[in-house]
């Protein structure tokens, strides 16, 4: 068995998360899959296939969580419906708000795993941060989150789900194009999707299904610190936006903050964003680069992004994002002076490159933030007990 380390991700795939009431969740599963499991409940073909577009259309557009609220559906079968299957929602462990407008919810699963999911209200559009996993596995040295341990992959339905409740909590059903809050998704939040391709593959199908969340791909950005044999795929099989977590452009410094640059080079990676299907100047690719003080912030770092975006000819807007302190952190956040220098050479140079504002600091919503409540206690509990027992070797 291969031994889980810094870059790998843990490849003994996991059972399926069972709920203690025996239910089957119904939020994730495809309309073939959804028919599937009403007929194997005992429903005949043609009824199961009946209930299984009416409850869709009440899950995805109506925002239903109950059977009770199906009224097309006789009266008579909503017990039925209710022993066997659930509507489900993750767990609210805590919602906070941000002086900014920034929302970040606390989630818990059926199986007690916890993640968070941050909502980013802006004038023009309202951007939903979707965590992929419980956890990550990359160690990104900025990242407060790759401090955390992984412990499991979120399914296509906590997926989901994460998008559903941020529907809830907003006021959006029934489901409709115009007039939302929620427009984008990003897959920035706990977690690197490209570790969890087929559930996020298979969730956001059902956020860009037509007859589901009906959000277009156009609005949804996917990132990666860079699993280039995944690249293609995504690019093929789900179709979205891409942004690469890029943060450094000399190996010795990517191969520190970005422990991934040991096993897919900047070189391979930049290849990989090059034969990304779909990329163009209308759609083009979104390099995520977090500035930090003294360690990739100069001139000459700057001068060679340019080169390397150039030599791979590249459909390309870099997102300068001032680094977000955590206790802890073995970084500082460069100067705002420097950080205008930086994005001046990029702007010169003919490519975009804005500064991103931080939102949500004071909640710890901000890029690189997100690590739950419960993983800090139990890591402040940990240290608790090592100190005691340190205290009593004497």
């Amino acid at each position: 068995m291969p031994i889980p380390g810094h870059i790998d991700p843990v490849p003994v795939p996991r059972p399926a998360v069972v709920r203690e009431d025996g239910r089957t969740d119904l939020i994730g599963l495809t309309r073939d899959q959804m028919r599937a499991v009403l007929a194997d409940a005992g429903l005949e073909p043609k009824q199961a296939k009946l209930r299984a577009k009416q409850i869709w259309h009440w899950i995805y557009n109506r925002g239903a969580t109950e059977f009770s609220a199906m009224t097309d559906i006789a009266k008579a079968q909503h017990p039925w419906l209710t022993e066997r299957f659930v509507i489900g929602r993750p767990e609210v462990v805590e919602a906070q708000v941000s002086t900014d407008g920034t929302r970040k919810w606390l989630l818990r699963s059926a199986d007690g795993q916890d993640y968070e999911m941050v909502f980013i209200p802006d004038a023009d559009r309202g951007t939903l941060c979707v965590s992929s996993q419980v956890g990550c596995t990359l160690n990104c040295r900025f990242c407060h989150t790759g401090t955390m341990r992984l412990v499991r992959n979120l399914t296509a339905g906590e997926i989901v789900s994460q998008v559903m409740l941020a529907r809830d909590s907003l006021g959006e059903w029934p489901s409709q194009p115009e007039g939302r809050m929620l427009t984008n998704i990003v897959m920035m939040g706990m977690g690197e999707p490209l570790y969890n391709f087929d559930n996020v593959r298979d969730g956001l199908s059902i956020v860009m299904d037509g007859d589901g969340l009906a959000l277009s791909k156009r609005r949804i950005t996917l990132s990666t610190s860079g699993v280039v044999p995944m690249m293609a795929r995504a690019g093929e099989e789900i179709g979205v936006n891409l942004a690469v977590s890029l943060h450094a452009v000399t190996k010795e410094v990517r191969d520190e903050i970005v422990p991934l640059n040991r096993k897919y080079g900047i070189e391979e990676l930049l290849q990989a964003c090059a034969d990304y299907p779909g990329a163009n100047n209308a759609r083009r690719i979104t390099f995520e680069y977090v500035m930090l003080k003294d360690k990739n912030d100069s001139d000459e770092e700057a001068r060679e992004l340019v080169r390397l975006l150039k030599k791979y000819n590249l459909p390309a807007k870099v997102n300068l994002i001032p680094f977000n302190p955590w206790p802890g952190a073995p970084y500082d956040t460069s100067t705002p002076e420097r950080v205008r220098a930086f994005s001046n050479i990029i702007f010169e140079a003919g490519i975009s490159a804005p500064v991103r504002t931080p939102r949500g600091r004071d909640i710890d919503a901000a890029c690189g933030q997100l690590k739950t409540a419960a993983e800090k206690k139990s890591r402040a509990q940990m240290d608790r007990e090592a100190e005691e027992k340190m205290a009593a070797l004497g």
